[in-house]
């Protein structure tokens, strides 16, 4: 019989209305439990780990995603898959970063929250949950099915690093626009075998080790040299640049000279789009072949956070702003097709 841990740390669907103030506040992991009594009939072992402390999703930072880590680690020879209860807000976040952190994964990781919270008479959370237990161990040939990261929401089973929360008011909160799901939940669960990665070789290595010396740099029409060179000249060793459609900028002196300065000062720069969909093509257009002449890294189609989380990781593991450039642009879990 499998085993499936999962590990609460907050979030919506362990809410309640509080009758008193009427807003929303935590509950303990056995109240959700109460909830969903239907958990007893899963042909499964359930162990639980939650957070002394509950977290708010908007409060989540590296220190825990290395405690999740952890967690996973410490329990690895003794589950099949893991399920972690997560608000929706950063969950997209910490599910990029566990996939980066957790190198030749071979059991599944599944993240999953809700829209309303557990009690509530509508809710999304029980079937949100369930399924994610089944996923969590669902096996062929005695090998776990999705031996990835993911999240489940909705219906719809996403790689961890390639989605994104979209919609706060749906049920249907999450998006991968450019890489396509891995599994659906219907009346059967259907999985999409040929899109699911395959694990490393090797035993599972946690690098826990990650630096969030990351600044931002959204641009827009008519941004001043000002806010460029305060972000620029950021005492970070990484930025995550945010350009137009396949990856450009503008081609004014001010702005190249800016960005050659922080490069020549060691930082390295990503680019990726405001765009959702599509990617990133350094070089394609006279605004970004300078980019990619100066040393600008293609973050091509990853999402921010992605982005911000691979940043993160490779800052830790590397110390030569070229060897992070480089693997920057390499696919290290499935978060970017490459050109």
């Amino acid at each position: 019989m499998s085993q499936i841990l999962i590990i609460y740390t907050g979030g919506t669907i362990g809410m309640m209305a509080d009758p008193i103030s009427k807003t929303l506040v935590p509950i303990n992991f056995e109240q959700i439990m109460d909830n969903v009594p239907e958990l007893e009939k899963l042909n499964c072992k359930i162990k639980v780990h939650s957070f002394e402390q509950i977290i708010d999703s908007s409060n989540m930072n590296p220190a825990i995603w290395s405690e999740l880590a952890g967690l996973i680690e410490a329990n690895y020879d003794e589950v099949d898959g893991y399920v972690i209860l997560h608000g929706s807000d950063t969950m997209a976040y910490t599910a990029s970063a566990l996939s980066f952190m957790l190198q030749n994964l071979d059991k599944p990781v599944i993240f999953t929250g809700s829209q309303l919270p557990i009690s509530a008479v509508r809710t999304d959370a029980k079937e949100n949950l369930m399924t994610a237990i089944e996923i969590a161990k669902a096996k062929k040939n005695d090998k776990s099915r999705v031996p990835e990261v993911c999240i489940y929401f909705d219906y719809k089973l996403f790689r961890g690093n390639r989605a994104f929360k979209y919609n706060s008011s749906k049920f249907e909160a999450f998006r991968s626009p450019n890489y396509p799901i891995l599994a659906e939940s219907g009346v059967h669960l259907r999985f999409s075998a040929n899109d699911i990665r395959q694990p490393g070789e090797g035993p599972l290595k946690v690098h826990n080790k990650l630096v969030s010396d990351v600044a931002v740099l959204k641009l827009y029409p008519g941004i001043s040299p000002k806010v460029v060179e305060t972000i620029l000249g950021a005492d970070v060793r990484g930025i995550v640049m945010e350009t137009f459609g396949a990856g450009n900028t503008t081609t004014d002196q001010w702005f190249i000279d800016l960005l050659k300065k922080a490069i020549d000062a060691g930082k390295v720069i990503l680019d990726i789009s405001q765009c959702k969909v599509g990617t990133v093509e350094l070089g394609r257009y006279e605004t970004s072949k300078e980019l990619k002449d100066m040393g600008v890294a293609s973050g091509f189609d990853m999402t921010f956070e992605a982005a911000v989380t691979k940043m993160m990781y490779l800052l830790g593991e590397i110390d030569d702003p070229q060897e992070v450039r480089r693997c920057l642009e390499m696919d290290l879990r499935g978060e970017l097709t490459e050109a």
